[in-house]
């Protein structure tokens, strides 16, 4: 089923909404591919992700905003000099990688010391989130597949088991970067 785009009424947006505090999983568009998402404090809706994914809780994933604010409980206990780096990089197609054993779940963090993060700018992502905080943000495809770049390829992997929310990518063409903060590595390109 598809709901929503760009320019979607209130009451087109309010459905996504519902059907994620209902523990619904949507496939939506990102900066670069096909993103697959929920609440993250709904913890059956993130093991129904991780399901359709065949990815192991232990992997960790990422979470998206659509504001920095939305963020701001993960960035109590980071440096200046870090804050600057995510500033000079927030909003846009980077995640970082921030330290947290405290507040996202395991079910988020996986086997990490750190909780991976994202303000984006994209439209779609920005509206939901405005709507509903943070949401689950993790490649659409099953694991060991090329990311989805396109609804079409979203649907071919996940057929009528997710929502599916219109728009287009931003046209990066791959998934984020991802930086270690506290280190400064780039652990993908």
């Amino acid at each position: 089923m598809v709901l929503y785009c760009n320019t979607a009424s209130a009451d087109e947006l309010s459905s996504i909404v519902s059907h994620l505090q209902a523990g619904g999983v949507i496939a939506y568009p990102t900066e670069g591919v096909w993103g697959l998402g929920c609440l993250p404090d709904d913890e059956a809706a993130v093991y129904r992700v991780l399901s359709l994914k065949a990815r192991p809780v232990e992997a960790g994933l990422i979470l998206v905003a659509g504001q920095v604010s939305q963020v701001d409980a993960y960035l109590s206990e980071v440096t200046q000099d870090q804050r600057r780096l995510l500033m000079s990089r927030w909003p846009g197609p980077v995640t970082f990688l921030i330290p947290d054993e405290k507040i996202a779940p395991v079910w988020i963090r996986g086997q990490h010391d750190s909780v991976a993060i994202r303000v984006s700018t994209h439209p779609t992502i920005v509206d939901l989130c405005d709507a509903v905080g943070p949401i689950v943000s993790t490649s659409a495809n099953p694991r060991g597949e090329n990311p989805a770049r396109t609804i079409q390829e979203a649907a071919a992997y996940f057929g009528d088991n997710i929502l599916y929310v219109l728009g287009e990518t931003a046209g990066l063409g791959k998934p984020s970067q991802i930086i270690d903060l506290r280190t400064g590595e780039e652990i993908r390109r």
